[in-house]
């Protein structure tokens, strides 16, 4: 006898037409657990109603396999499909054991022997089996919430094979992004979104990820839609295990436009660069020839036909300045076209 008892409630359905069979199990069961909750069906009848109730609730079935209305591979089929996600355990005898290990594979958590059954293998069978269970409910959301961040996502997203650099998986907005189909990416390798003239470097970056074992990296890159268009992305990724192979997961960010933007900068800049010349350099000749024409007129005496030379002097200088400034506009206009 066990002095320690479970003190986790859980609902047991035993499924077992044999008095003395459920009365052994329950005694086992009152055994380990301090207040086992438990429900007796004695065919599959009874079984089908409590698993077909809305309102019944069970963490765990016990099942024997011969049933006076149902038995067999059958009987394990209708319950699994009744019992949705919990744990099944079957009771065999010893003529049985071979097709108790077959049951496995048809969605059995674990078989036991009767003529072998005791208090402590039908505990260890329970908690292990209903933990497991809730494991993998656990190990199922948090991949659905993976999956659910990844195809979901609205920036392109990617997970490659580091070794043959084939797509394995890819998200929606990586379809709508580059063109392709999903079909069209399984079928392809990352050195396809490449221009031809960047893949030598492409190949170098992933054999220094791959022989540094560096799981996190990040850079700017060109990227090629299927219709040709090259395009500027920032890469962000990190290795897992995927598909029983190390891939890489790939974010994409389009910054074509923030390139393209300081692209239209860099030129406007030049420009103002230019301009500021012109005005430090070009217009002080002209605007200095006036401003000594103007002096000696005003301040030294001239006859009439120095006056006439410096006149159309001072007047040749004026245009000239006045081709410089509509020159500068011009450029000026341009750089607000540019903005636009």
């Amino acid at each position: 006898m066990n002095s320690f008892k479970d003190t986790k409630k859980h609902q047991i359905l035993i499924v077992e037409d044999n008095l003395g069979d459920y009365t052994l199990i329950e005694d086992y069961l009152e055994e380990r657990f301090e207040l086992p909750q438990i429900v007796w069906a004695k065919n599959f009848k009874e079984a089908k109603s409590h698993l077909t109730d809305d309102e019944f609730q069970c963490d765990l079935i016990l099942l024997d396999l011969s049933l006076p209305d149902k038995s067999g591979e059958i009987l394990i089929h209708e319950i699994t499909q009744l019992s949705h996600e919990v744990p099944l355990i079957i009771l065999t005898g010893y003529s049985d054991i071979n097709f108790g290990i077959k049951s496995l594979s048809l969605g059995v958590s674990d078989y036991l022997i009767k003529d072998e059954l005791d208090s402590n293998s039908l505990y260890k069978s329970i908690v292990y089996n209903i933990e497991r269970k809730k494991t993998l409910l656990q190990l199922e959301t948090s991949e659905k919430r993976y999956s659910d961040l990844f195809h979901l996502s609205p920036q392109p997203m990617w997970v490659y094979d580091i070794e043959t650099l084939r797509f394995l998986d890819v998200n929606l907005a990586a379809e709508k992004h580059y063109g392709y189909s999903l079909q069209e990416f399984l079928g392809m390798t990352i050195k396809d979104i490449r221009p031809k003239e960047d893949v030598p470097d492409l190949i170098k970056r992933v054999e220094y990820l791959n022989d540094n074992q560096r799981h996190h990296a990040l850079g700017t890159f060109r990227h090629q839609k299927k219709n040709g268009e090259i395009i500027f992305v920032e890469i962000q990724s990190n290795t897992l295990p995927f598909q029983n192979t190390t891939g890489r997961i790939v974010l994409a960010n389009d910054i074509t436009e923030r390139f393209s933007y300081i692209e239209a900068i860099e030129k406007q800049n030049e420009k103002l660069k230019e301009i500021a010349w012109i005005q430090s350099h070009i217009v002080r000749a002209p605007l200095a020839r006036m401003m000594s024409l103007i002096d000696i007129l005003k301040n030294y005496g001239t006859d009439e036909d120095d006056n006439e030379k410096l006149l159309t002097h001072l007047l040749e200088s004026a245009e000239e300045l006045d081709v410089i400034i509509k020159d500068i506009s011009k450029k000026s206009e341009a750089i607000k076209l540019d903005k636009k």
